[in-house]
This record gives C-alpha cells, structure tokens and sequence, in this order.
C-alpha cells in the first residue's frame, strides 16, 4: 500500500508518466470492440421486465421454500415460462407474462393448491402493457433530459470541447452496460434504470475531476513552447490517476458483495437489477474517464489553430536543444522549463523536481 501511495505521489510530481493521451487509438480500438459485442447484445434484445413489457406477479411466503421448487411448481401451472426470484424478505415472486391464458385468479387459486398454502397467502398483481409503456417512455425522458443537462452545465463550468468528450464517454458507459445486460439475460426492471443513472452520475463525476486538473495545468498554455496541449492533458490526467483508482475500488467492493454474495450467494435475485448495473458502470466509468474522454478532448483541442501553432513552437524548441545538445552546448533536450515558461498548475510541481535534480547535480564547493 505504501508502495502504492509513492507511485501516487511520483505520478502528481511528474515524475512517473503513463502516456494515456498518446496511446488514444489504442484505447478507441479497445472502446470499439467493447461497444460493438455490447451492440450486438443489444441487438439479441434486453429481457424487460414485467414493469415494462406487463404480465402478472404472485408473492408467495412459505418458510423453506426454494427457487427450484417453486420454478416447478409455477411450471406445472402456466405454460408462459414464468420467471422466479427470491425477494429480500424470503419470499417467491412468480411472474408470469401477458402472453398466459389462463386467469389471475385461476392461477392463484392452483398456485395456492400445490404449494400447499392457504390462498390468502398468495398475493397477485397485474401490470397491464399500457404502465410498462409509460414507465420506459418516463425513463427515456429522464435519460434525456439528464444529458441535455450536463452537457449545458459542462459546457458554461468548462467548454463545448469538454462538454462533448464527456458526453461520449457518458454514452460508452451506457452502451457497455446495456449491452452486458442483454448478454448476460438479466431482467431490466426499474431499479435497473435506477442504476444506469447511478453510474452515470458516477462517470461524470471521474471525468470533471480530471477536467479541472487539466484545465488548471493548461492555463496560459501557448505563451511557453515547452508543452503541447495533449502533453498537459496527460500530465493531468496522471495527477487524478490514482485518486480515480482508489474512488472507484471503493466503490466497487459493496457493489461487488451486493451482486456476488447477496445477489449469488444468497440468491437474492432482486439485488441483481441494481447491483450488476452499478458494477459494470463503475468499471466502464473509470475506464472511459482516463482512457476516452481525456484522449478526446486533447484530440479536439489539438485541431484548434492556436493549439497547432504550439505544436509547432514545441517541436522546433525541441528540434533546436536537441541541436545544441549534439553540438556540445551543454543544453540538455529535455531540459525543464521555468517558471515563466510553463503553464499555471504546473510550475509547482515540474518547477519542483527540476530545482532537486539541480540541487543534485551541482558540484560541491568542499574540498
């Protein structure tokens, strides 16, 4: 751990670099291939729950009745293939879909008679299609309106630029998790819906934390010729790693005991709906914070013609050390820059390290 904490520090000091923004097609391949299994889940379809698509549910309570048994039970009743889960208070939900002829009170009545159960004890409820219409209509609305609004506010607290990298990363997340919902089968109820907006929040918030990092080491960016924008941004983004790293394992480690011991350990099915949505998006939120919405930013600011004439400066300055350096001038290529050079956010800390290494190198005046 303490080894761990080093590396955070050497990472925000600069003196360990990983070079995330540099390797952006790497990560766009990687993203690519991610989104389209994803996409091809979906295309498979999503398992919607009663919620959306209607049917009927029976709550049945009967200490030490199992899942399995009451699957064959339920089987032996309705030929619609129901759906049986555990509740987190230890009872059975049946649900069964539109699809089933039979009544509700019909098939109340036999639930009642092979589970050997007094008919009061089997609670029914039916969802009509026209709800569950409603219901994904008010949740497109609200998936909607919440993009609508973080890229207005990304867009006034930062700049378009942001506010667009943001939001793709914000649909990468969404789509990876969409898509392992319907690979995996799990049932979409509104409790998923519910953890799709979670980890929505949750991306967001590793991606502004990032941005204000690299907004801050990039101000006054074109009046030195030491840094490109992409190399400020990666510089950035190292400075966040770690504490993006740590936010996210520690959010992972309850929603990992939620979906493996509650949801398979225990059979607590309900806790599958949330739990696998949060688990999957963290991860997928973490990932596109370093690894699609910084990359893309720096791709977009490079495109500017301010950003291009930096480049330019840079790699001649470079171009020229490096000459002098050949020729024996003593000026190394990589020489740190002053602090009237860099650009504010970095001074301290690039300005730091190269003080040391003088310090280090200078003779000693002892003899």
């Amino acid at each position: 751990m303490s080894r761990f904490s080093n590396l955070g520090h050497r990472l925000y000091q600069g003196e360990v670099s990983f070079d995330f923004v540099g390797r952006r097609k790497l990560w766009y391949s990687i993203s690519g291939v991610i989104v389209l299994v994803a996409a091809i889940g979906l295309a498979m379809g999503l398992h919607l729950g009663i919620e959306f698509k209607g049917g009927s549910v029976y709550t049945v309570a009967k200490p030490g009745l199992t899942v399995s048994q009451a699957q064959d039970t339920a089987d032996g009743v309705v030929s619609s293939h129901p759906l049986v889960q555990s509740t987190d208070s230890g009872k059975i939900r049946i649900q069964v879909s539109t699809e089933e002829t039979k009544s509700s009170d019909q098939i109340r009545s036999e639930l009642s008679q092979k589970l050997g159960v007094p008919l009061d004890t089997v609670e029914a409820q039916v969802i009509g299609p026209s709800w569950g219409k409603q219901i994904s209509q008010k949740a497109l609305t609200g998936l909607i309106v919440f993009m609508i609004l973080v890229t207005v506010y990304l867009a006034i607290a930062f700049e378009w630029r942001m506010a667009v990298s943001a939001l793709v990363a914000l649909i990468h997340d969404l789509l990876i998790t969409i898509g392992v919902y319907a690979l995996v089968g799990f049932e979409v109820t509104p409790g998923t819906v519910i953890g799709f907006l979670t980890i929505l929040g949750y991306s967001l918030y590793d991606t502004v934390v990032v941005f204000d990092t690299v907004k801050e080491n990039t101000k006054g960016l074109t009046k030195q010729n030491k840094l490109t924008y992409s190399e400020a941004a990666n510089a950035g983004l190292n400075q966040t790693l770690v504490r993006s790293l740590n936010t996210t394992v520690v959010a992972l480690l309850p929603v990992a005991a939620l979906l493996f011991i509650g949801g398979g350990l225990l059979g607590a099915g309900t806790l599958n709906d949330i739990s696998l949505a949060l688990f999957i998006g963290l991860a997928a939120g973490a990932y596109s914070s370093i690894c699609v919405a910084t990359p893309l930013l720096a791709q977009l600011k490079e495109e500017q013609p301010e950003m291009k004439a930096l480049r330019k400066r840079v790699l001649q300055h470079r171009a020229a050390a490096a000459a002098k350096a050949e020729a024996g001038d003593g000026v190394a290529a990589d020489e740190e820059p002053t602090g009237e050079e860099q650009p504010a956010g970095m001074v301290g800390q690039r300005g730091r390290s190269a003080g040391t290494s003088r310090a280090k190198g200078r003779p000693s005046t002892k003899r």
